[in-house]
């Protein structure tokens, strides 16, 4: 799989790319009506990430981290990470990439557009803790 297939996975899917590097291998891309902002496709073989920013921690809750990773266990693909530095809960989700196909691509986006359309109110409520 290589770059140039991914930016066409991209734009079959209506999405914009608002950032692309092919020397790093990294596409921002969203789409306003599937909620999706500044999400980070990142090739990087064997693999290819997808991250999307979620909100900040101002305070460390356990209600928030029990919450969160209680939603890991529903959701089939994809989870909720937090950032090296402890700051930020992001949405993250890694395939392989050698045989990676248009509909696992679009899957795992969907995968992310639906988790945000069912989860919504709770993270924005958590965005404010």
């Amino acid at each position: 799989m290589d770059f140039k297939t991914v930016e066409q996975y991209i734009r079959n899917l209506d999405y914009k790319i608002v950032h692309k590097s092919e020397e790093s291998g990294v596409f921002v891309i969203e789409n306003s009506l599937d909620g999706i902002h500044n999400l980070i496709v990142g090739i990087a073989p064997p693999v290819i990430i997808f991250e999307q920013y979620l909100f900040t921690i101002t305070t460390d809750s356990m209600e928030m981290f029990k919450s969160l990773l209680m939603k890991n266990r529903d959701m089939i693909h994809g989870a909720f990470a937090i950032t090296e530095d402890g700051k930020k809960v992001i949405f993250r989700y890694t395939l392989q990439i050698h045989n990676l196909d248009f509909n696992e691509f679009e899957a795992a986006i969907n995968s992310l557009s639906l988790l945000i359309s069912e989860y919504y109110q709770q993270l924005i409520q958590f965005s404010k803790l």
